[in-house]
């Protein structure tokens, strides 16, 4: 049985963990919130008191951490904590370049590692349906995919080292702008006086179908699972998609791409977030869109 030191058991990386324990892995978790480190203990998590306990003993590393800084301080602790051959697997979000950086942290101590961000939100982590975008070696990628496989239904390698979050930084800018872009028709649609389940259902089969209008719609009705039937509860948090927005900029400016949807679309999300919205599931800002159109009821 794989032993696996699973860091960071917030919204994701705790149903994450849960599911490698179902998967029969033997998992010791680590965060600095007791109360998430209990959570865990209740769906087979060994629980752990700080880094070094849940490392030790290790065949496998996985940090779930909020940002490229909190990464860069937790994998420099492990280079301490961890014998050489360690697989080290980050499945943060995080800018291109702390992501590159780790991976040279982890060269440099003769331990394999993976960049593996996720797509599917909260709901995939619990259901285990996660998409995983990953970066690093082929072999080492092979060799961590049964673990990839209990956590999630696809796993794509994506390229080299930092290669995973390139691919989630630009699949996030889209999402980011298709989402803005389903929501201006919506409220467009409402002003002329279309009711929504009729653009709905013309849009869904037609040339503007994308996953933010037939999986993810940002009014209640037509896709009755969406977060807009359940007064916009995350889903993926507004504030989330700020981050990956501004992550994708970042890339934008370093590498001279010209991005302008994605800057505009960082911008709107910036003041969806301002406005105290931060917690509320993305596709919500079509109450911002409303706002600054003058509320029309259907």
């Amino acid at each position: 049985m794989t032993s696996i030191a699973f860091i960071g058991l917030g919204h994701m990386g705790g149903p994450m963990a849960a599911n490698l324990v179902k998967n029969g892995f033997s998992v010791r978790g680590f965060d600095l919130s007791p109360a998430l480190v209990s959570e865990a203990q209740g769906a087979g998590v060994i629980p752990c008191t700080s880094l070094a306990e849940a490392v030790g003993g290790a065949e496998v590393v996985i940090t779930m951490l909020p940002a490229g800084k909190h990464v860069l301080s937790v994998w420099q602790e492990l280079m301490t904590a961890v014998p050489a051959g360690t697989v080290l697997i980050d499945c943060s979000t995080i800018d291109i370049d702390s992501a590159r950086k780790v991976h040279a942290l982890a060269a440099d101590a003769a331990c394999p590692s993976l960049d593996a961000p996720v797509s599917g939100g909260t709901g995939g982590a619990v259901a285990g349906t996660l998409t995983f975008m990953v970066g690093g070696d082929p072999e080492v990628f092979s060799t961590a995919q049964p673990i990839f496989e209990a956590m999630g239904k696809r796993i794509i390698l994506c390229g080299g080292a930092s290669s995973g979050q390139a691919a989630k930084i630009c699949n996030n800018m889209i999402l980011g702008i298709s989402m803005i872009a389903v929501c201006e028709a919506f409220v467009l649609g409402e002003k002329l006086g279309l009711s929504h389940q009729a653009l709905f259902d013309v849009a869904s089969v037609s040339s503007g179908q994308c996953w933010s209008l037939t999986t993810y719609c940002p009014v209640p009705g037509p896709v009755p699972t969406s977060p807009a039937n359940a007064d916009y509860n995350p889903g993926f948090a507004a504030a989330l998609m700020l981050k990956d927005l501004k992550l994708s900029q970042a890339a934008a400016q370093a590498t001279g791409a010209m991005t302008p949807l994605g800057a505009r679309a960082s911008e709107l999300y910036d003041l969806f977030n301002q406005r105290g919205n931060g917690e509320r599931d993305f596709s919500g800002i079509i109450s911002l869109l409303r706002d600054q159109s003058g509320e029309t009821s259907v």
